[in-house]
């Protein structure tokens, strides 16, 4: 998802992957600290939980502020490479959150 631009121009980058067979990292790169702040504030942990299915106590949340990243992890709904996985790299994840962003 390189190169996308979200919610007007904050965010430089989403990447997300792959943090084993059982979690998702996702990675938003904000393009400097002010975008870094304001997303801070306004993507709250429970909407980027709705968005990925998953219970906000199981969410991970990590707020870098050096590197201007805001980075979730999340379980895997279903363990990588199951019959039933059908995104074994995560790839679509940060599709989900770019969405949300840019409805904010």
């Amino acid at each position: 998802m390189s190169g996308s631009k979200g919610h007007s121009g904050l965010v430089q980058d989403i990447r997300s992957k792959n943090a084993g067979p059982f979690w998702i990292t996702i990675d938003v790169f904000c393009t400097d600290n002010a975008a870094f702040a304001l997303l801070c504030e306004a993507l709250s942990s429970q909407a980027v939980a709705d968005a990925l299915c998953t219970p906000a106590d199981r969410l991970q949340r990590f707020d870098i502020a050096g590197l201007s990243v805001i980075k979730f992890s999340a379980p895997r709904e279903v363990v990588q490479g199951a019959r039933a996985d059908r995104d074994m790299h995560g790839a679509s994840y940060g599709v989900l959150i770019k969405e949300l962003i840019d409805a904010l």
